[in-house]
């Protein structure tokens, strides 16, 4: 094949194993209370990808035509995504849930021509003026109502059943898909991934875990339910609000599990922590489960230990490293870490994240706020040092659409060829070549007495038995900040006992040299988090609480 398109995996996949099943979709329930399942082999998911990509190309929806796509995950969902990476055309992909807000600024910045949606979709788009001056080809999935446009059924009913389509011949480097970053620590960025990006992943996660056709996958996250097709597994979706994780139902996942034999799960932190603590308490093992991915943000070893005894040897929870613009970047499993990394973590030495993937370039750079135009050997800091991760690779993506100024923050020309990405985040090379997280560089606390950086410290804090999680945040002008640690307790602590805790607190504290310097701490009921995993804590939010808490 001399050209690349990412939807070319889902033929494939279609011709070596045409009857498997490539998803099972939620459809309500049996008389009996069981939950009920429709099922799309490949051959009809690769059929009707091809019937959906002739129905676009009728509409007008072609090589290089932006298209917001706001479907759930489901069967359509699926075969809507692989049409449009078969006509060459590119899906925008945005999380309903960043905020009405922050939904309009990223569809005014995708410059959209084409919105395929559902009805709910829809009436939010003509209520909120999404996409007003740009949207001019319009696709409901669903019942039509006042806005226009199209039906999918009505343009699928011109189309025969099958009716083969040749997919585009799309280039390595050619825009398949905007995906836009969760806003975790900014507005929403929309990273442009390329079909070699896409590509390159898919070859790096299949390497990387062993994965293997005929494998049955538990996707709990809309876009990593997409690697499914393309590696040839089956995908069982949940009974969940994707929007939710952390509000999962435990017993939901866990009969999935267990009625379809999952072999590959994917889950948030806040989704394995939800699902451990259920497991524990009904002492569920899931035999079936060759291995657990987590990513979004850290998982704590507590939840990794929890969740690692319903396995079975030798499954593992991996938690790979990355980001929207960089996955994977590094993996690491549960063995490691409760073997060794988790005590060098309690020591305030930060969060191992494992060793560079294959085919990725990690160097370790000088932390700075400013643009780097140019890859100089010099930006690198000494062994061990901590400084701004940065990575090059296949999978590494090369921009952001309408950002040119954080597309300057965030990359730096090689001359030797391609760009190196700075992840944003901290972190350090430890003498066997892992890496350690270290937080996110806009995190740091910028003291008079020097950066504070959140995972080591807060990793310190995070031993005591009545600590669900803490957030180191800085308050007052940058260089001359007050370093506040924010807790929040577990569930069913008694907050009369806060008292006693905050003095633990501060001997723990005073038991490391880099956390001699916290003084004050605050309990907070509930930090606020991501939409997308429901683990990564807004410590902005949390630093403007804190200083409404503080005197100065």
């Amino acid at each position: 094949m001399s050209f690349t398109n990412i939807a070319a995996h889902l033929p494939e996949m279609a011709r070596l194993q045409p009857e498997t099943a490539a998803i099972y979709c939620p459809a309500g329930r049996n008389s009996d209370g069981t939950p009920r399942y429709t099922c799309t082999s490949y051959s009809q998911l690769d059929q009707e990808s091809d019937r959906i990509a002739h129905a676009l190309e009728a509409l007008g929806i072609v090589r290089g035509v932006r298209t917001i796509l706001m479907v759930p995950p489901s069967a359509e969902f699926f075969a809507l995504t692989f049409a449009l990476f078969k006509v060459g055309a590119i899906p925008i992909l945005i999380d309903p849930g960043m905020g009405i807000k922050n939904l309009k600024v990223c569809i005014a910045e995708a410059e959209p021509t084409a919105f395929v949606g559902i009805p709910k979709a829809h009436l939010a788009r003509v209520l909120l003026g999404w996409g007003k001056p740009t949207i001019k080809i319009l696709l409901t999935i669903g019942a039509l109502r006042f806005w226009g446009g199209a039906t999918l059924s009505s343009t699928l009913a011109t189309i025969p059943t099958p009716r083969p389509y040749t997919m585009a011949t799309t280039a390595a480097d050619e825009t398949a898909a905007i995906l836009f970053t969760s806003g975790s620590t900014g507005v929403p960025k929309g990273a442009i991934y390329s079909h070699g990006n896409f590509s390159a992943q898919v070859s790096a996660l299949r390497d990387l875990y062993n994965i293997q056709p005929g494998e049955i996958d538990l996707p709990t996250f809309p876009l990593f339910a997409l690697f499914a097709p393309a590696l040839g597994m089956t995908s069982v979706l949940p009974e969940m609000d994707f929007t939710r994780p952390a509000l999962v139902d435990p017993h939901k996942i866990i009969t999935a599990i267990h009625s379809f034999q999952i072999t590959s799960m994917f889950g948030s932190p806040a989704l394995i922590n939800r699902v451990s603590l259920y497991g524990r308490e009904h002492g569920i093992k899931l035999p079936s489960l060759q291995r657990v991915i987590s990513a979004g943000a850290p998982v704590p070893a507590t939840v990794l230990e929890r969740f690692a005894t319903m396995l079975a040897a030798p499954a593992q929870i991996f938690t790979p490293y990355g980001a929207t613009e960089a996955l994977p970047v590094c993996s690491i499993g549960s063995t490691e870490i409760l073997g060794e990394t988790r005590t060098r973590t309690e020591q305030g030495r930060g969060v191992c994240v494992g060793r560079p993937v294959a085919g990725i370039e990690l160097e370790i750079i000088t932390i700075s706020d400013q643009p780097i135009p140019c890859w100089d050997d010099a930006l690198q800091v000494a062994p061990g040092a901590i400084g701004e991760i940065a990575v090059k690779g296949a999978q590494v993506t090369r921009g952001y659409h309408n950002r040119p100024a954080s597309t300057a923050l965030a990359k730096i020309a090689d001359p030797q060829g391609g760009f190196w990405h700075r992840m944003g985040d901290l972190g350090y090379r430890d003498a066997s070549g892992r890496i350690w997280f270290c937080g996110r560089k806009s995190h740091r606390v910028q003291s008079s007495a020097g950066d504070l950086f959140t995972i080591p410290c807060e990793g310190i804090f995070n031993t005591h038995p009545a600590v669900y999680r803490t957030a180191l945040v800085g308050i007052g002008p940058v260089g001359n900040q007050r370093p506040v640690l924010c807790v929040e307790l577990e569930k069913g602590v008694d907050p009369a006992q806060q008292a006693a805790i905050r003095a633990e607190l501060c001997v723990l504290g005073q038991q490391q040299s880099q956390t001699q310097s916290i003084a004050t701490i605050l309990f907070h009921p509930a930090f606020p988090v991501d939409i997308r995993h429901n683990a990564k804590i807004f410590r902005e939010k949390l630093a403007l609480w804190a200083a409404t808490q503080v005197t100065p």
